[in-house]
């Protein structure tokens, strides 16, 4: 793997991004609907801890995503 890009796990698959990219981009390398579901507020975007995270927060090497239904109200930007 390039030091250009990173390896990122979205719901428990290993998915490599650009340095750079932000938690939803990593969710759209992995799914593009997924990504659509977040962007639209259908869904969010957890970390590894089960803490909600900005869809715009900045992705690590070895960061890890989950994705989850949105409750009403709720939005993670």
């Amino acid at each position: 793997m390039s030091e250009l890009r990173l390896r990122v796990f979205v719901n428990a698959e290993s998915v490599d991004v650009d340095r750079g990219a932000t938690a939803l981009e990593c969710v759209r390398a992995w799914r593009g609907s997924e990504a659509e579901d977040v962007a639209s507020g259908k869904r969010r975007i957890m970390d590894s801890r089960g803490l909600g995270i900005a869809s715009t927060a900045a992705a690590q090497a070895g960061s890890i995503y989950r994705t989850v239904s949105a409750r009403s109200g709720e939005r993670d930007d």
